[in-house]
């Protein structure tokens, strides 16, 4: 008989493990509390409109099609890529912006045209790291987070400087322009922490932007989340939505099951994808591994604004991804992480996916989201998400040169309280723990509980962390982890 797996959540995390424990003969069923399955990559679809509501970026490609390569399978099976050009524009002031391109040849050409000298500088910088790329996204990431010296191989010993300086340090040694600097520190914020809080390490991330390049799925990210559905289900794992998570069932320090909308269903191995902190608040307080004093003093990435606007024409001077880095970044990243508060003037980023993808908008008109990056654990009102709304499209009209106010024929917004209510996500947060030095690998919450026996964990908390490359990644480790410690039948 097959040992069953109960799997709390349906996101990108909890749907890899699936697939792979399902490929390993177990009998797996997820439970979505939501009426439909993606956790945070749910879409939105209103008056032939179709918005994703949570990632939009598409990075890492190799790391998708690794993924699928482990079902011998391929994405091109299930969803058509289309590579960005321009990948996205950076917004400075009123009609000056900087264009980043589809290679790197070409951003190299308008790093030179913005500050002289500053190519070769850009080649050296990159060539680093793809070095890293190589190192950590083909190899350290795979690791479960088990024991430091995972971190330890040859090549990481090489580059030991770089776990004790930082994106920010190594950036501003080299380049002065301001502009170029704050592209160039952008991609590390998908890691959820300030660039002088990120080990230089992380400069694969520039890799992943400027070397690889960004990628749009058509008909949106939410393709993936079906891709990984009908690839899960060939395998034979079963989902149930609207399935409500009450509590994890624990016998003599063993996990038996989940109550579910108040009826018991027993299993072998219970893996949460949900938010960890929630998770634990189903279990009773003596067989949680974590205090609350040890959450709040973790440093969680930013929380977030949302507003998905249906436009009534085509807008101008934006491409499919746009940030608007006009204001004082630093202010506003004081804000997040030093001193929370609403900001006064925030960085915002733009996506209009119907600039690539006539699927999300009807002719003539275009869908626009909207994020602002805040401070989790703040308090959020319709009247603070009236109040920023206002800012930003003012902002963006005056960066611009147009009027679309007017234009607007809806708009919903999606912000901390929703996160919460929606996934029951520690302070709203919306992208997990960040990646600082201290909350690196070894250093976050374990896979693999350590006070529950057949208890594990997967997603944006644990390893490898934030994002939906790593959260692919964290489904195959508490997948590998399981099987490693459980026979598939009894």
């Amino acid at each position: 008989m097959k040992k069953t797996v109960h799997i709390i959540g349906s996101g990108f995390s909890s749907l890899a493990a699936s697939c792979y424990l399902a490929k390993d003969g177990y009998d797996v069923t997820i439970f979505e509390k939501n009426n439909t399955i993606g956790g945070r990559a749910r879409q939105l679809k209103k008056d032939g409109f179709t918005f994703d509501i949570g990632p939009t970026w598409y990075w890492m490609p190799d790391v998708f099609e690794r993924f699928f390569s482990d079902f011998n399978k391929k994405p091109e099976e299930y969803y058509t890529l289309e590579k960005l050009n321009p990948a996205y524009s950076v917004y400075f002031g009123k009609n000056d912006f900087i264009t980043i391109e589809d290679t790197l040849e070409k951003i190299i050409q308008a790093f030179e045209k913005e500050e002289p000298g500053s190519s070769i500088k850009l080649k050296k910088f990159i060539e680093e790291a793809k070095s890293n790329y190589d190192i950590a996204i083909k190899d350290l990431v795979y690791n479960p987070g088990l024991s430091p010296l995972e971190l330890i191989t040859p090549a990481t010993i090489k580059k030991i400087n770089q776990f004790f300086s930082t994106i920010k340090k190594d950036v501003r040694k080299e380049f002065k322009n301001e502009r170029l600097v704050m592209i160039l520190e952008f991609p590390v914020l998908f890691l959820g922490a300030k660039p002088s809080d990120t080990p230089s390490f992380y400069s694969f991330m520039n890799y992943a932007d400027f070397g690889l390049g960004t990628f749009h799925p058509k008909k949106g990210m939410y393709q993936v989340i079906l891709a990984m559905e009908n690839l899960a289900k060939e395998l034979g794992v079963k989902i149930k939505t609207n399935a409500n998570i009450e509590k994890i069932i624990v016998e003599h320090g063993e996990a038996k099951g989940l109550v579910c909308n108040g009826e018991a269903y027993l299993s072998n191995i219970v893996l949460s994808g949900a938010d960890y902190h929630h998770t634990e608040t189903l279990l009773d307080k003596p067989y949680r591994q974590y205090s609350e004093r040890y959450w709040s003093k973790k440093t969680f990435a930013p929380s977030s604004l949302l507003f998905y606007v249906g436009f009534d024409k085509k807008l101008e001077q934006v491409n499919h991804h746009t940030l608007f880095f006009d204001v004082d970044f630093e202010l506003h990243a004081q804000d997040i992480y030093d001193k929370p508060k609403w900001p006064d003037n925030p960085l915002f980023y733009a996506s209009f996916p119907s600039k690539t993808d006539s699927s999300t908008a009807p002719a003539g008109k275009e869908a626009g989201i909207f994020l602002i990056p805040l401070a989790p654990g703040l308090e959020d009102t319709p009247e603070l998400r009236t109040t920023y709304f206002d800012k930003i499209i003012t902002r963006f009209e005056n960066l611009t040169s147009q009027t679309v106010r007017d234009k607007i024929l809806f708009k919903e917004s999606f912000c901390l309280n929703d996160f919460i209510e929606d996934y029951n996500s520690y302070k709203g947060n919306a992208y997990g723990m960040a990646n600082t030095l201290l909350q690196t690998a070894f250093l976050r919450p374990k896979l693999k509980s350590k006070t529950v026996d057949n208890l594990f964990f997967t997603g944006q908390l644990t390893v490898p962390g934030p994002g939906v490359p790593p959260s692919l990644i964290s489904g195959k480790l508490a997948a590998n982890l399981i099987s490693k410690y459980n026979t598939v039948t009894v």
